[in-house]
Order: C-alpha cells, then sequence, then structure tokens
C-alpha cells in the first residue's frame, strides 16, 4: 500500500483559536500538525520588542499554546512544526525547551531553524529596488528596525534528520511549514519540481487553518455553514504522489467542500501559474478537486518549475504614528452633527498647526468601507460614529488628534458620546528581493534530558 500521512493545521494567523489544535492532537490521528503564526509586518512589531528586551522578540502566545500542545503532542507522538519563533527562535527554543523539562517530557527534541534573519548585513541592500516605491531601500523615509528573508523548507528538513519533535522557525514561507514533512517522509527529491509543486499546494490550502473549513467562508442564507462557533480545523492526508484529502476532525463545526478549498486556493494568489515560493515556482492552474465523501476533497494536478535565484525578503520600518478619535451621535440629525463634528476637529488641529501627512475621516456605518462621498443615503441613520484620523510623524502631534476628538463632548455638537482615543506606531514593510547565495539556514537542536 502507498505510505500516506496525515497533517494538522493548528494555527493560521498570529492570535488564532487554540481549542480545535487540541482536538486536532486528540483526535485527529495526525503524524504533524503546523501553526502558521507570522505575517509580514508581525515579524517587525517581534523585533521591536526583542530591541527592548534580548529575551523576547517571539509570538507573545507561545507559552500559553505549548502549556496544553506540548504534552499531547508527547502523548500522540505528533511532530510539531511552526514559525512562532518570530524574530528570535533562539529564545523560543529555550522557553519550549524548559516547558519540556517541567513537564517531565524526556527524550522530547526540540530545535530553532536560523538564517533568515538579514538586518545585520542590509547595508548590502541598499540600492534594491523596493516593490512598494520602486525606489532604492536606502530612500526608505523610516529607521529600519528588521529584515527578513523567507526561507524554504531546507532548514525544518533538516531539523526532522536530526530527530527534531517540536521545531521552531523564524521567517520561512507559510506553505515550506507543511511541505517539509512531506519531502521528510517520502524522501522527495528537492529538485522534482512536480512534487514540490503538490506539496506546496497541500500548504497551501492548509495554511489558513479554518479558512479552509468554512470560516471566512460563511455567508447566511446563501453559504450557510453548520456549528462556527466550534470550527474545526484542517487535516491534509497524503500519499507518496503527492495527492491529498483535505478533511477535519468528524463532529467539529464547520464545512469541507470543493468551494471552501476553491476560496482558498485563490487566496493571496496573483498569477495560478507563477506562485513564487522559496521552494519551487508552482503551477495551480490544472488543479482539480473532487468532492469524495461528508467534509472530504481530493485534490491533485499542481505542477511547478525551477526555484528562482532570488528570495523575497520584508524589511520593517518605522513609518511615523496613527492619532485617531471616535464619537458617536445619533437620532434625528445625527449625520449632520457628526459631519460638523468632523470639521470642527480638522479646523482646530489647523488653527493649532498640528502637522498631519494624511488625514481620514469615517462616518461608520456610512461610508467607512465603500469610500464613495457621492453615494445616495437610502436609509437615513438613527446613529452614526465619527473616526478621525490622522498620520502624523510624531507621537506628539498624533495624541492632539485624538484629545480633539474627545473635546467635542463638551466643545461640539449636541448629543455626542462613546468617546474613544488611540496612538499607534505605525511599523511599515517593505519588500525586496535578494540574492539566494549566502543565505542560508541553521539547526539548533535540544534535547529534554
Amino acid at each position: 500500500m502507498m505510505k500516506k500521512i496525515r497533517i494538522g493545521s493548528g494555527a493560521g494567523y498570529a492570535g488564532d483559536r487554540l481549542e480545535p489544535a487540541l482536538v486536532l492532537l486528540e483526535k485527529g490521528k495526525l503524524d504533524y500538525i503546523g501553526f502558521e503564526c507570522l505575517a509580514e509586518r508581525t515579524i517587525a512589531i517581534a523585533q521591536q520588542q526583542r530591541l527592548k528586551d534580548p529575551e523576547k522578540g517571539y509570538n507573545e502566545l507561545l507559552e500559553y499554546r505549548m502549556e496544553k500542545i506540548l504534552p499531547l503532542a508527547y502523548k500522540n507522538k505528533v511532530k510539531v512544526i511552526t514559525n512562532m519563533g518570530a524574530a528570535n527562535p533562539e529564545s523560543a527554543l529555550e522557553v519550549v525547551r524548559k516547558m519540556a523539562e517541567d513537564k517531565n517530557l524526556k527524550g522530547m527534541k526540540i530545535a530553532a531553524v536560523l538564517g533568515d534573519n538579514i538586518f545585520d548585513n542590509i547595508e548590502k541592500y541598499s540600492d534594491t529596488i523596493v516593490w512598494e516605491t520602486g525606489k532604492p531601500l536606502n530612500g526608505l523615509d523610516g529607521e529600519i528596525v528588521s529584515a527578513n528573508a523567507y526561507l524554504g523548507m531546507e532548514g525544518i528538513v533538516k531539523a526532522l534528520q536530526e530527530g527534531a519533535d517540536v521545531i521552531i522557525t523564524g521567517r520561512v514561507s507559510d506553505p515550506a511549514l507543511f511541505l517539509a514533512p512531506l519531502v521528510y517522509e517520502f524522501g522527495w527529491f528537492v529538485e522534482d519540481y512536480d512534487k514540490i509543486g503538490k506539496g506546496i499546494l497541500i500548504g497551501h490550502l492548509l495554511e489558513c487553518a479554518s479558512q479552509v473549513t468554512g470560516g471566512y467562508y460563511a455567508e447566511p442564507g446563501k453559504k450557510d455553514v453548520k456549528d462556527l462557533w466550534n470550527l474545526g480545523f484542517p487535516i491534509a492526508e497524503v500519499d507518496e504522489s503527492g495527492d491529498a484529502v483535505i478533511t477535519k476532525v468528524e463532529g467539529t463545526g464547520g464545512t469541507v467542500t470543493t468551494s471552501t478549498c476553491t476560496e482558498q486556493l485563490l487566496y493571496e494568489i496573483h498569477n495560478p501559474e507563477k506562485y513564487f515560493t522559496p521552494d519551487c515556482v508552482a503551477d495551480f492552474s490544472k488543479v482539480t478537486m473532487e468532492q469524495v465523501g461528508k467534509d472530504k476533497v481530493a485534490v491533485s494536478g499542481a505542477t511547478g518549475r525551477e526555484k528562482t535565484d532570488t528570495l523575497k525578503a520584508s524589511i520593517g520600518y518605522k513609518d511615523g504614528f496613527i492619532g485617531e478619535g471616535e464619537m458617536s451621535y445619533g437620532g434625528p440629525g445625527c449625520l449632520e452633527r457628526a459631519k460638523l463634528a468632523a470639521e470642527i476637529v480638522r479646523k482646530r488641529l489647523e488653527m493649532q498647526e498640528v502637522e498631519m501627512d494624511e488625514t481620514r475621516i469615517d462616518f461608520i456605518g456610512i461610508n467607512s468601507i465603500y469610500r464613495n462621498d457621492s453615494r445616495e443615503i437610502i436609509c437615513y441613520p438613527e446613529e452614526v460614529r465619527l473616526r478621525f484620523a490622522a498620520r502624523t510623524k510624531d507621537r506628539e502631534s498624533a495624541v492632539m488628534v485624538g484629545n480633539e476628538v474627545e473635546t467635542l463632548y463638551t466643545n461640539g455638537p449636541c448629543s455626542g458620546g462613546g468617546a474613544a482615543k488611540y496612538v499607534k506606531e505605525i511599523m511599515s514593510v517593505a519588500s525586496i528581493l535578494v540574492p539566494r547565495d549566502g543565505i542560508k539556514a541553521e539547526i539548533i537542536c535540544k534535547e529534554v534530558l
């Protein structure tokens, strides 16, 4: 019989729910579980945390998750792969190792994958063109705080070869978390790009967890999904050929259909024929899906081409501040009062010569999503919430924005209430391509004694 392995998805973003992952570990009959918890902006924010405290910079929910994951993974012999290391996989390894030691999980091997951090060599790329601006990297208007290249599966495969039970990475491509076990288990040749393309398809379907089981899919009366409150996370049962069946634990909420799988397949894919990853250029244009049972979808048909000579790198940089304030108005004339309030705030900030690079005024419930100021209001609102926000270069100016909105309590139109104000530092991300040569994954592996 053809060998098969079962891989579950335990998280689709940094703050995802934990309970569905625990169900997978208990009832999913898994060989592996992957936790994808690292967005482009997340690692820049994590690097800021590491600059403040050298022992931090990993996912803030690492301890919370591992407290319950480690014993279940140990008991059920499930290997855990995650990018929760963020900007500090080394510290994350030590934290997890100490937790495993305290729980007496003897023999468990914890590994960290390093090599994605290229911050110390950032000057080498100063003339590299930034995708978002079309200008050289050294022209960014803000302090660079992080630089991380997208690694592929290589480091994770090495860690598995060393017997690691828990593998913690920094910046790797999302599908690599799920591709690596396939390459390791089935002995796929890393330049068999059709097989690698199939593995990337599986990783792409799993990487957002509940999106493929009905989360972010449901629309009442049109696309009904049962028991969303108890949404189950997906499992891929994969054979040596790279074909897979996407499913979930029986009895959990949600649904797995060709429609949910198709929506996830198209997620973040600019060109289905050329999906660039560090491990190959995948081609999803001939993918087929078939409903082969309740909550079971067979997927096949992905292929791939040779990987590129470059890797994408995300550059995190400080990009000013956003100051904002909110105030609610209700009853007859509420929209007119909210518009007057916005004009008052705008003029008061101008009067105080507060420097604002950009402003945005939202009347929530009217135009905060559909930015069409000329559209006709069919149903006059009974309530509206004003949001006045501005981008500034310094924190002090951002604070003044929220303060002026708050003063509408007694210095603005009648019957305003529910004031709120916020200030946040903007961490922006710039994207560049860097030569693959010289960027290598490194492994640290420690055993619990």
